[in-house]
C-alpha cells in the first residue's frame, strides 16, 4: 500500500487549466530505444490531445505527453521529471511523449536549475500530478463499466477490471476524466511497486542529440534576425572612448552601438561582427578598482589575520581549548578563481516590440530572466514571454541573466530581433567566475589525541559567505570557532557548481586527514569517531544527517576494501552537500617509484535514485569535473584581465586522464535529494589525501600542477 496523499484542490483546478503557448521542442520520449515504432509527430499529438493537467496531455488514441518544466543543462532533469510523472500515471512508456514547457510559474512554481534542488522541490508534485490523472481516468472508466472504482486496476495505459477481464485504454475514457473534479486525496504507489522509477532510462535527448537536431540556444534561428556581439571591459574599468570607423568597414556589419559600458557589433552573422571586433579601437581607464592576482594573494594574507572577521559559529570556549592543548594543528588551503567553461557559450534571443518581448534561449533561471527584462524595459513581466532551449552546460554561469539582458537592449535599439553569441574568449573573460578563497584551519589535541577545539577562518572574493558552518565537523567538537572575511573585488563572481563546497570540501577533507595523521589515527576511523560524538552528544546545532553520513562511510570503505592491501594506497573524503552524501576513495598503486591513480570508489546517499543511468552520470561527472579542476584549473588576472583567454591556456581535464570511476549507492529510503552537484566537493581530497598516503606530500593548493609539491611526481593516471 502506498502514501495517501492529500491535494490542493484549488491548486489542482489551476493546473488543469489549458496548457497553451509558445514554441515546444519536442522529442520521442523513447530516444533511440525505439527507433521502428511509426508515431505522430508532436504537433500531431498535441492537436488531438486533452491537457490533463499542467504536466500531462492525452490523446483519445492513448498517446501521452508530459511537460518537463525546468530548464535542462546535462542534469537529466527533462528526463527524470517526466519518469516521476509516468510512474504514478501507471503510463506505457513507449507511448509517452516529453516536451520542454515554456516558462509559467503560475503552472510549475520552480522553474529554475540549480543548486540541485529541482527534484527534491518537485517529487511530491510530479507524484500528484501523474496519481490525481490515474485517479481520475480510474473513476471515468468506473462509470463507463458500470462497477466499483476499486475493482479496477492499471498498468501501462491500460485500466483491467479484475473480475470480468474487461479493458479500457486511457484514450477512451480521458475526454470524460477531464472534467471531473480532483479528489481530496490520492493514493501514492508503494515504491516497492515502481516499474519506471529505479530503471535505468536513456535521456529522451539522444536521438536528436546525435543526429544534430535543433536543440541548444546556439541552434536557433529565426529568418530575418540580425546578430550580435558584445565587447566588454576589462573588470574596474570604464570606455574612455571608441574608434570604430574600420571595424564598420567590414562588409556585413550593420551598426555599432555603446551601452553600459559595452561597445556590440551588429551584422548579419557572427563572421563578420569576429573580424571586426578584433580591430575595434577602445580606450579604457580605472573606474574603481583594477585588480591583479598578485594583489589578492597579498589581501588573503592581510585579511586571514584581521580583526575585522563575522562570527558564522561559535561553540562552547575556543579560547581555552587551544590555550590548553597538547596540540595545535594549523594548516591554510586556497583556491584560485576558475571559469565554468560549458561547452555552448553564452547566447540568446530577444525581440522587443511595443510593450511586450519575446525571449528565447539557454537559461538557469528563466523567470529571473523575465523579470529583469521587464525592469530594465518598465513593462510588466507578463508581457514577456521565455522559451527555454537545451542548455549546452551551465555549472551556475547560466544562474545570471546578463547576457540575457544584452539581447533586450540590443534589440530595443535595432528595433529588430536579435541574437546575442559570446565567443570562447568572451566566455573566458566576460565574468562570474567561481570566487578565490583561501581558509585557515586549527585544530586543538588533547593528551589523548582527540580532537577538543576546531577553528576555521574563510576569506573569499566576492564569496558571500565562504563558510559553511553547520557542515561537519561542526556539532562534533565541543569549542568551535568559524569565521567568514568577504572581500568585495571587482571582479564579477558566481555560484559555480557545488557553490563554495567545491573547494571547502576538500580543504576541509584534507585538513582532517592532517588532524588524523597527528594523532596516528585511521583517516575512516577518525571521521566515524567524531560522527559517534555528534549523534550521542552533539555540540550545538547539528543540520546534517549523521546516520546517513556513517553510512556512506561504511558503504565505501567496504567496497574499497580500505586499507586491507599494502600495495594499494588510499585517500578518503566524505562530504554533505545539497541535500545529500557522498564518500570517496582514491586508490594510488606505486610502480617504480612512481604513482598511478588506477581508481576512484564512490557511495552516494540521494535517496530514491529515480534513473540509475543519470545519477550515474551525474556522480561520474561530478568526480571528473571535481577532479580536473582541483588538478589544472586556474584564472589568474593582469590588470582586471584574465590571462587564460582561451582552452590553449585555460587547462581542463581530458579524456585520457580519468581513471576507473566505480559508483555506489546507500539506499536509506529518503525521498530523491540533489545529485548535480554532491559529487563534486569529496574529489579533490580523495584525491589530495591518496597523495599523502602514497609519497608523503601534502597538498593544501589548487591546481595541484601548479604546487611545488607535485610538479616533480610524474602522477600517472590509468584506468583500472
Amino acid at each position: 500500500m502506498g502514501d495517501t496523499i492529500k491535494t490542493n484542490r484549488r491548486d489542482f483546478l489551476k493546473l488543469a487549466a489549458t496548457a497553451t503557448g509558445g514554441l515546444f521542442i519536442g522529442f520521442y520520449w523513447s530516444g533511440c530505444d525505439s527507433p521502428k515504432i511509426q508515431v505522430l509527430s508532436n504537433e500531431e499529438i498535441l492537436a488531438k490531445a486533452t491537457d490533463f493537467n499542467s504536466f500531462i496531455s492525452i490523446t483519445p488514441d492513448g498517446d501521452v505527453v508530459i511537460y518537463s518544466p525546468n530548464p535542462e543543462l546535462g542534469q537529466n532533469i527533462k528526463t527524470s521529471f517526466p519518469m516521476v510523472v509516468a510512474e504514478e500515471l501507471d503510463a506505457d512508456w513507449e507511448r509517452v511523449r516529453v516536451l520542454q514547457a515554456p516558462l509559467d510559474t503560475e503552472k510549475y512554481e520552480r522553474q529554475l536549475t540549480g543548486g540541485s534542488g529541482a527534484m527534491p522541490h518537485s517529487w511530491e508534485r510530479l507524484r500528484k500530478a501523474g496519481a490525481t490523472a490515474r485517479h481520475l481516468l480510474v473513476t471515468a472508466a468506473a462509470t463507463r463499466l458500470g462497477v466499483d472504482r476499486n475493482t479496477l486496476t492499471t498498468e501501462k495505459g491500460m485500466i483491467y477490471h479484475k473480475d470480468s477481464g474487461e479493458k479500457l485504454s486511457y484514450g477512451e475514457v480521458v475526454l470524460v476524466a477531464a472534467q471531473l473534479e480532483a479528489p481530496e486525496e490520492v493514493l501514492f504507489k508503494d515504491p516497492k511497486d515502481f516499474k519506471i522509477i529505479g530503471t535505468p532510462i536513456k535521456n529522451v535527448d539522444n536521438q536528436d542529440m546525435f543526429t544534430g537536431r535543433p536543440l541548444y540556444g546556439l541552434d536557433f534561428y529565426r529568418e530575418g534576425m540580425l546578430h550580435a556581439m558584445v565587447q566588454r571591459p576589462p573588470f574596474g574599468m570604464k570606455i574612455k572612448s571608441v574608434d570604430d570607423s574600420e571595424a564598420r568597414k567590414v562588409a556585413g556589419i550593420q551598426d555599432i552601438i555603446v551601452f553600459n559600458n559595452s561597445v556590440a557589433l551588429v551584422g548579419s552573422s557572427t563572421w563578420p561582427l569576429m573580424k571586426a571586433k578584433k580591430i575595434l579601437n577602445i580606450a579604457y581607464e580605472a573606474d574603481g578598482k583594477v585588480e591583479s592576482t598578485l594583489d589578492h594573494d597579498q589581501l588573503f594574507k592581510e585579511l586571514l589575520d584581521s580583526k575585522g572577521a563575522r562570527v558564522m559559529r561559535e561553540d562552547g570556549d575556543v579560547v581555552s581549548a587551544f590555550k590548553n592543548a597538547s596540540k595545535i594543528v594549523t594548516s591554510e588551503y586556497q583556491c584560485p578563481f576558475l571559469s565554468h567553461s560549458p561547452m555552448e557559450p553564452m547566447n540568446f534571443f530577444a525581440d522587443v516590440k511595443e510593450g511586450q518581448v519575446e525571449l528565447i534561449g539557454p537559461t538557469q533561471t528563466p523567470d529571473a530572466a523575465r523579470v529583469q527584462t521587464a525592469n530594465l524595459l518598465g513593462i510588466p513581466k507578463e508581457n514577456i514571454s521565455v522559451e527555454i532551449t537545451r542548455l549546452g552546460g551551465g555549472f551556475g554561469r547560466r544562474l545570471r541573466a546578463d547576457y540575457v539582458l544584452e539581447a533586450v537592449e540590443i534589440s530595443k535599439r535595432m528595433n529588430a530581433p536579435v541574437k546575442v553569441t559570446w565567443s570562447r574568449e568572451d566566455d573566458m573573460t566576460g565574468g562570474a567566475y567561481r570566487p578565490a578563497v583561501r581558509y585557515r584551519f586549527s585544530a586543538a589535541l588533547d593528551e589523548e589525541g582527540n580532537m577538543v577545539g576546531y577553528k576555521l577562518r574563510g576569506v573569499g572574493m566576492n564569496a558571500g559567505n565562504s563558510v559553511r558552518q553547520d557542515n561537519f565537523p561542526s556539532g562534533a567538537v565541543e569549542n568551535v570557532l568559524i569565521e567568514n572575511v568577504n572581500y568585495e573585488s571587482s571582479i564579477t563572481t558566481n555560484a559555480w557548481r557545488a557553490p563554495i563546497t567545491n573547494f571547502l570540501a576538500y580543504a576541509e577533507q584534507s585538513f582532517l586527514d592532517e588532524v588524523a595523521m597527528e594523532v596516528q589515527k585511521d583517516p575512516v576511523q577518525f571521521r566515524l569517531d567524531l560522527l559517534q560524538k555528534a549523534k550521542n552528544s552533539p555540540v550545538g546545532s547539528v543540520n546534517y544527517d549523521v546516520d546517513r553520513m556513517i553510512g556512506v562511510i561504511k558503504d565505501v570503505a567496504e567496497k574499497s576494501n580500505w586499507g586491507k592491501d599494502s600495495n594499494v594506497k588510499q585517500g578518503f573524503s566524505v562530504y554533505f552537500s545539497h541535500r545529500s552524501y557522498v564518500a570517496q576513495v582514491a586508490n594510488i598503486e606505486m610502480e617504480n617509484n612512481q604513482p598511478i591513480l588506477k581508481k576512484i570508489i564512490a557511495s552516494t546517499d540521494c535517496g530514491i535514485v529515480v534513473n540509475p543511468t543519470g545519477a550515474n552520470h551525474q556522480v561520474r561527472g561530478g568526480i571528473v569535473d571535481g577532479m580536473g579542476h582541483a588538478m589544472f584549473g586556474n584564472l589568474t588576472f593582469e590588470n582586471g584581465l584574465p590571462k587564460q583567454k582561451n582552452f590553449d591556456s585555460y587547462r581542463l581535464i581530458r579524456m585520457k586522464e580519468i581513471p576507473e570511476v566505480e559508483l555506489h549507492y546507500v539506499d536509506s529510503g529518503y525521498d530523491p535529494t540533489g545529485l548535480g552537484e554532491p559529487a563534486l566537493p569529496p574529489t579533490g581530497g580523495a584525491i589530495a589525501n591518496a597523495i599523502y598516503a602514497a609519497t608523503g606530500r601534502r597538498l593544501r593548493s589548487q591546481p595541484f600542477i601548479e604546487q611545488k609539491e607535485f610538479s616533480d611526481l610524474n602522477l600517472e593516471i590509468r584506468r583500472g
